[in-house]
């Protein structure tokens, strides 16, 4: 275990766990060792776990079902994902504007589920392009949100970051990624909504009722997980399961409290 800055208090007297998913808990479709067990663990010292997750490819209905074939039952307000905050965003800002997104049917589904104006061609009257996660990608998804970009002096959203999503062979391009293709071409880049903006920690402690002392945000990545953590004034636990390794650790402005191998050691700490 390697420890960093000021601990708040042990991991033993943690009781609200904010979790990411793919890298961290599992990867595709595969629980890792330890995740189910940690989880357990949560529960059983009265705490809770909360998903906050950049990956907007899912709904949180599709959430629920994948966590229900792992035998983990969950509810829609434990998941604080991108996509969703992204949503709020839309609603407050952009209620009636028609929105031009780049994303996966099932995201766009969501959206136009939620009473948003969504298009996916580059119409006229667009007032603004979002940008998300897409496994669904094609090339004429990015030329339509270059050609907004291009031709309209209107706002570039993305939903997060990410350069790249853990798969069970490696890697595979996330929205960051697709977004730098699209800023390569329009001479901009977009604005954020997803990690590591604090306010999925805010809705996460509104929502749970407990204090950022007692609250651990665990990730594989150290500039959206980490990072997240740092902006939320939590302490944080960053897991070698995923894109970080120990010498990006030691060579990033973003230090986590914690780290561990995996899970599991983190299930080990907490006990002790």
């Amino acid at each position: 275990m390697f420890c960093k800055g000021k601990i708040k208090m042990n991991l033993s007297e943690k009781k609200l766990f904010l979790f990411d998913i793919d890298g961290t808990l599992s990867v595709g479709n595969t629980l890792f060792d330890g995740s189910m067990d940690l989880l357990n663990y949560i529960d059983s010292v009265g705490g809770r776990a909360y998903y906050i997750t950049n990956n907007s490819t899912n709904s949180t209905d599709s959430y629920i079902e994948k966590f229900a074939r792992w035998n983990i039952k969950t509810t829609a307000n434990l998941f604080v994902t991108a996509g969703y905050v992204s949503m709020l965003y839309l609603k407050e800002h952009f209620p009636d504007e028609k929105v031009f997104v780049l994303g996966t049917k099932s995201y766009v589904k969501e959206l136009k589920k939620n009473a948003l104006n969504i298009t996916e061609t580059p119409d006229d009257d667009v007032k603004c392009v979002l940008v998300a996660f897409d496994n669904e990608l094609t090339y004429k998804k990015t030329e339509y949100a270059c050609e907004l970009l291009s031709t309209k002096n209107i706002p570039y959203l993305a939903t997060n970051p990410d350069l790249c999503c853990p798969a069970p062979f490696g890697f595979i391009p996330d929205c960051g990624s697709i977004c730098s293709m699209i800023d390569n071409c329009v001479g901009r880049a977009p604005e954020y909504l997803g990690k590591p903006n604090k306010i999925l920690v805010d809705m996460c402690l509104a929502d749970s009722g407990f204090t950022k002392e007692q609250t651990l945000v665990v990730g594989d990545r150290l500039y959206t997980d980490i990072a997240c953590g740092i902006n939320g004034g939590t302490d944080t636990c960053a897991v070698l399961t995923g894109e970080t390794t120990r010498e990006e650790i030691a060579s990033s402005q973003y230090k986590p409290t914690y780290t561990f191998e995996n899970v599991r050691e983190l299930l080990n700490a907490c006990k002790q």
